[in-house]
């Protein structure tokens, strides 16, 4: 073959790739759109549940206030936008998936897809767990250690802001034991460097708890602890995975 057909046969095995990606990224935005649009009516119910957990700490009669003009419309809709993400993302990671995997090894399909679905179970978990425990105990705490005189009037825009950081930040870091999985499948470390480091880890762990959480003992303490135990949880899914690195 001559150089100058090079780059049509590149471009011809291009264009059904690039045909495939295009297919995949319309039905990841038609799932999510669908979701959006199921959402959006109720826009303003979804941000009064996600409210609850600060209300709940706020004096009888006490709420969240709205210092822009266009707040109170463009916050709930800024919501319905990240809760159709949210629930469409395993939609989303499916057609990635669908993309990929043709691509792949049998072997490698075969752990992929496990790790792929137990790190959307574990976002999820961890958006949970932030909203059912960290913020109603943090915003507890912080309701009294205001000091007197002084009313607690949240933005609600800010109040979004804060409330999605939180969940961002238990989501990943609930992805630990899928992180340390894939570190030891591509030979970064082995499961006996992990126990080796735990008390490094747990140090780093807790550095970290305090850097992403509210200024409080009790979440930096409920991010740290189940930190800790799903650090365990991947060496343990490691050393399945891989059991002969564990004598390594």
């Amino acid at each position: 073959m001559s150089f100058s057909d090079d780059p049509d046969s590149l471009v011809g095995g291009l264009i059904p790739h690039l045909l495939e990606l295009r297919l995949r990224l319309l039905r990841a935005l038609a799932g999510v759109g669908v979701v959006l649009a199921l959402t959006l009516p109720f826009s303003n119910r979804l941000y009064a549940w996600l409210a609850q957990p600060l209300l709940r700490s706020m004096p009888r009669g006490g709420q969240l206030i709205a210092t822009g003009v266009l707040t109170p419309f463009v916050t709930p809709i800024k919501l319905a936008v990240c809760i159709a993400l949210l629930v469409a993302m395993p939609w989303v990671l499916y057609q990635a998936w669908a993309f990929v995997a043709p691509g792949l090894y049998q072997r490698e399909r075969r752990i992929a897809l496990p790790l792929l679905a137990s790190a959307v179970v574990l976002f999820y978990l961890g958006c949970a767990f932030a909203y059912f425990g960290v913020l109603p105990a943090a915003f507890l705490f912080l309701a009294h250690t205001t000091p007197a005189g002084v009313a607690r009037m949240t933005d609600i825009n800010a109040y979004l802001d804060f409330v999605l950081m939180i969940f961002f930040a238990f989501g990943l870091s609930f992805e630990l034991p899928v992180a340390l999985v894939i570190a030891v499948l591509v030979g970064v470390v082995t499961p006996q460097q992990l126990r080796e480091w735990r008390g490094y880890a747990v140090v780093a762990i807790f550095i970290l708890a305090a850097i992403i959480t509210p200024p409080d003992i009790v979440s930096q303490l409920m991010l740290a602890i189940p930190m800790c135990l799903l650090y365990e949880a991947g060496i343990l899914a490691a050393r399945l995975i891989k059991p002969n690195t564990a004598s390594a």
